[in-house]
């Protein structure tokens, strides 16, 4: 479990491709400083496992599954990733809940500067988005943030999704995370808050 607070951007330093998964290494001197081998840690917003770690670098498995459903399997040595340490359970919840399962991705269409912050609008895939409320909370990346605002397009964009929502970046946020680089055209995970998935099934089941 996390909560959408990135802790340090760290990057990729070895992608290897293997039959049907990849292992990837990466370095983070924060979340490496009391990790161990079956430890969690949110690589964009994908829970991993922990196999290996030495010095300021850790290894972890992706298997096949994450690789299609994410961003993960676009990503190649030098890439500047998000990453948090599971959530401990004396710690303040800072943002909101946030499992690491990634329920599909976006793509980042527009950025619009501004005094104090920045709107980034992100392309919103039918099959999350009634899950979807203005102000509710989601994770792009990894990052737990709020929805500004939510809206249709008349044409799809290129991923082919027609809805989109859109974030308030502070300067914080685009400082310490890779949505502050991010042009438009970069896909991202998106996971939407778990609560909403519970109501609806538990009113399908009556």
């Amino acid at each position: 479990m996390f909560t959408g607070i990135v802790e340090e951007l760290g990057e990729i330093v070895a992608c290897e491709q293997l039959t049907d998964a990849a292992r990837l290494t990466i370095r983070g001197k924060l979340v490496t400083s009391d990790a161990g081998h079956g430890d969690s840690i949110a690589v964009n917003g994908v829970c991993l496992t922990v196999v290996d770690v030495i010095d300021d670098v850790f290894t972890v498995d992706v298997m096949g599954e994450t690789l299609r459903r994410s961003s993960i399997g676009g990503l190649g040595a030098g890439a500047q990733v998000n990453l948090e340490r599971a959530a401990a359970v004396n710690s303040r919840l800072g943002g909101h809940i946030v499992q690491g399962h990634v329920d599909g991705t976006g793509t980042i269409l527009t950025r619009t500067p501004g005094e104090n912050w920045e709107v980034v609008r992100i392309s919103l895939p039918d099959a999350i988005a009634k899950y979807v409320v203005e102000k509710g909370s989601i994770t792009v990346n990894g990052i737990s943030l709020t929805v500004s605002g939510l809206g249709r397009a008349g044409t799809p964009a290129a991923d082919g999704a027609r809805d989109w929502f859109e974030v308030s970046l502070i300067p914080t946020t685009l400082s310490l995370t890779d949505l502050g680089s991010a042009a438009a055209g970069t896909v991202v995970n998106l996971e939407v808050d778990v609560i909403a998935k519970y109501v609806e099934r538990l009113h399908q089941r009556g």
